[in-house]
């Protein structure tokens, strides 16, 4: 487990931009504390797994344009833990003072960058494929992002700042969608994997849980 962590870190060391790159020896060190059961903070560069609480799959995109809707990137839930397109580098709303490794504070509006493709998490109006729910898709680049990227992290329980295993929300700005899952599965080119869409109503289906990744260390003053 641990020799996995440090490669995973290594890779992220070799490709990722430099403002969110960690060192191999800060990275492995992070992921190590996850494992011995130490509190880990998100925060700001870190490269995580969102797990749906209720069905266990993770939040995953790839390059395969939804057939409907916007025709933009689909994103979908996604089965098994070992798939590197389920990663996403956590980024804060443009135009604030946030900074790498920075912890991230209930009520935060933030990014999820899709760690293979480069393009943010997005939701609008369209309507998702299969229940017809508000789409989510992957969008933009680099240097192109709006406010269908902004998601509002709520904490549920009495946590203040978000934490590895923490049962968490990500609403959407725009629309008011809770990012949300549910058994309902893809049967053609995303066979086996189930539908991610937003949904305006508050319900167990929207919960996530940061899971596997490569959690920055907490940098920020105190």
């Amino acid at each position: 487990m641990a020799l996995g962590f440090f490669g995973l870190a290594l890779f992220l060391f070799l490709t990722l931009d430099s403002d969110i790159g960690a060192s191999p020896s800060a990275s492995a060190s992070a992921s190590a504390a996850s494992s011995e059961g130490v509190e880990v903070h998100i925060t700001y560069g870190s490269v995580i797994k969102l797990m749906h609480e209720k069905t266990k799959f993770r939040l995953h995109s790839h390059d395969v344009p939804y057939g409907s809707g916007s025709g933009q990137q689909s994103v979908t839930g996604f089965p098994n833990v070992d798939d590197s397109n389920s990663y996403w580098i956590v980024r804060p709303e443009p135009g604030t003072s946030a900074k790498q490794g920075d912890t991230i504070k209930s009520g935060t509006i933030i990014r999820l960058q899709h760690m293979r493709t480069r393009k943010w998490l997005h939701s609008h109006l369209h309507a998702s494929p299969i229940s017809g729910n508000l789409e989510v898709s992957c969008f933009g680049g680099e240097s192109e992002s709006d406010t269908g990227d902004y998601w509002r992290l709520f904490i549920e329980g009495s946590g203040k700042t978000w934490k590895q295993d923490q049962r968490i929300r990500l609403q959407h700005v725009d629309t008011g969608g809770y990012l949300h899952s549910h058994d309902k599965k893809y049967s053609r080119i995303a066979g086996g994997q189930q539908e991610v869409c937003g949904l305006r109503e508050k319900r167990a289906d929207n919960v996530w849980l940061a899971a596997e990744g490569v959690y920055l260390p907490v940098t920020e003053t105190k």
